[in-house]
């Protein structure tokens, strides 16, 4: 599909210069040959890259003509793409870190400023899935972390970021925080997640001394299955959220009765409406307030959302009780 806006004019220049000199084949010098440029969208704005190209002019070379850019490019961006490594780094974290579809991906990316459309953050997505890929294909780099600890415990997660896709099966190192598999599975069975626990422990050289994950049952046969005799337990998250189902069912009963009290916030509106004075201002204030606890829940189960409610509620009436308080003082 055809550009149908401006592409965003840079807002500064960086020049960046080729450092090698010799060529890599012939050891020869590298003469600058030319100067090119390409814009790159970053997370703190557009930036004109001005790149110094070299090439070795020696004709019985290997690599004569052929082009040397700096170094220092690949630190900016892909080649041939026009957002920054920084911007795809964040479409991966809000995507498997947080769980964001491509839809709230665009707009969070939006709010920050960065001028792109929902198709491009799909194909940034997959830039990133790419680079994952090649990170975690590198053994020998794996086997240097993990060789520090001198043991893994295993935090096992799936991610489904949308109804009837795969799930994104993670297989992290919780010692070292590195990532040790990442496979997308059209299917979340017992045998084909063994299958992933067993890669991941045929190619590491420390043993798995422990196993973290949510209580799902084909996980809790597939760990049963690939590491027998290996201790495992639910995530600290997961426990919490189980144990605190009871308080959870409680605390949403309390928050059901106390909305049913306040009640009546559009008709207080509407009596102030195309007034522009100080009272109204106030209604219109307190209207919002307690509309805004109505509807910003709090996450369970470290944050019980019939609590949130019930403290913002009440600091509300203490307000509304201070202003009574001067109102009744000047009155005297």
């Amino acid at each position: 599909m055809a550009r149908r806006s401006a592409r965003t004019q840079p807002d500064r220049t960086l020049d960046l210069p080729a450092l090698t000199r010799t060529c890599p084949a012939c050891d020869g010098s590298l003469w600058a040959s030319y100067m090119t440029r390409r814009a790159v969208t970053t997370l703190d704005g557009t930036i004109r890259l001005r790149l110094q190209v070299r090439r070795c002019r020696d004709p019985l070379c290997s690599r004569h003509h052929v082009p040397l850019r700096p170094e220092q490019e690949g630190r900016y961006a892909l080649p041939e793409h026009e957002f920054g490594l920084d911007v795809i780094a964040l479409i991966g974290t809000l995507r498997h870190a947080q769980h964001r579809s491509v839809p709230e991906i665009h707009a969070e990316l939006t709010r920050r400023g960065v001028p792109i459309c929902l198709r491009t953050v799909t194909n940034l997505l997959d830039r990133y899935d790419e680079l994952l890929a090649l990170s975690i294909a590198d053994t020998a780099r794996l086997r240097r972390v993990t060789a520090t600890a001198g043991r893994v415990i295993l935090a096992i997660d799936g991610l489904q970021p949308d109804v009837g896709h795969e799930v994104l099966w993670v297989l992290r190192d919780c010692l070292s925080g590195e990532i040790l598999l990442a496979r997308s599975l059209l299917s979340s069975t017992q045998d084909d997640l063994a299958r992933l626990i067993t890669e991941v422990k045929e190619a590491s050289e420390v043993p798995i001394v422990g196993v973290v994950s949510d209580g799902q049952d084909s996980i809790r046969k597939a760990v049963q299955k690939a590491l027998e005799g290996v201790p495992h337990q639910l995530c600290h998250f997961h426990y919490l959220r189980e144990a605190a189902k009871p308080i959870y069912e409680a605390d949403r009963h309390a928050k059901k009765e106390l909305k049913k009290r306040v009640r009546g916030v559009r008709p207080i509106e509407r009596k102030v409406e195309g007034r522009d004075d100080p009272e109204a201002k106030a209604v219109q204030g307190y209207c919002a307030a307690v509309r805004s606890a109505l509807t910003d829940d709090g996450r369970p189960p470290l944050s019980a959302p019939g609590l949130v409610l019930k403290g913002r509620l009440e600091a509300v009436v203490e307000s509304l009780d201070r202003v009574e308080e001067k109102r009744g003082c000047r009155a005297n």
